[in-house]
């Protein structure tokens, strides 16, 4: 996005704020056909602001903006409606998504496939659905868009199929490698691997398992923390702080 451009009717959705002098925000967004964007909203911490209550993270909005700079100044801001308030556990979820959006994806660069699926997390979770799956759906997305797509239904060295029986090393940016020996059984307990069936039913986005929620889980953590390259994730402090009280 070039010179002083004038953007309407942009669908997208709060990522974080925080304020701007004694009046304004700058508020990170996520929008649709430009990704992860920066705008000024000047004045929207006044008390009569007609923004002020519209800038509500997880919530759907319709944004224009315009100016030529790092950060563009918003012009337009129209709440559309249709997802309820998340609380509760889904509302750590939430966070755990913008934190991941804010410090994963470059500024200004569209990922609409990505922006779908993160608008269906949310309304998934707001309507109180499992949050195994959304989230796990989310993440494999996230990764894909960035370049960083999983391997999951096949062996990194022999290209076979994953065999559901069997434990795989997975190795990052290569994918699943079976194990050999005394622990190529699925009922070897080991962290560092993850069984076939459990690789299988990511890449079905099947989750009803209890034993693929929870390799999966552990999959997808350890992935993240590798691309985020050491940068920690305040979302995931705070949720083991509330959970721990």
């Amino acid at each position: 996005m070039s010179g002083k451009q004038r953007i309407d009717g942009q669908p997208a959705y709060v990522l974080h704020s925080y304020p701007y002098s004694e009046t304004s925000l700058v508020v990170d967004v996520f929008a649709r056909a430009y990704g992860r964007v920066p705008l000024l909203a000047r004045g929207a911490r006044r008390p009569r602001s007609a923004l002020r209550g519209l800038l509500m993270a997880f919530q759907p909005l319709e944004l224009g903006w315009f100016g030529g700079g790092e950060v563009k100044t918003l012009a337009k801001a129209e709440w559309l409606g249709g997802v309820p308030l998340l609380s509760g556990r889904c509302l750590m979820l939430g966070y755990y998504m913008n934190e991941l959006l804010v410090k994963l994806l470059p500024r200004e660069d569209a990922h609409g496939a990505l922006f779908d699926a993160y608008a269906a997390a949310l309304q998934a979770l707001a309507g109180g659905a499992a949050d195994a799956p959304e989230l796990r759906r989310f993440e494999k997305t996230l990764l894909k868009e960035l370049g960083y797509g999983l391997t999951l239904d096949r062996d990194a060295e022999s290209g076979e199929t994953v065999d559901a029986e069997a434990r795989y090393a997975f190795q990052i940016e290569r994918g699943p490698v079976r194990k050999v020996g005394a622990g190529d059984t699925a009922s070897t307990l080991d962290s560092a691997t993850i069984c076939g069936k459990s690789l299988l039913d990511m890449a079905a986005d099947d989750y009803a398992d209890p034993r693929t929620r929870a390799e999966s889980k552990l999959l997808m953590r350890q992935l993240i923390a590798h691309y985020l390259a050491g940068k920690p994730l305040q979302s995931r402090r705070v949720f083991v702080e509330l959970q721990e009280l």
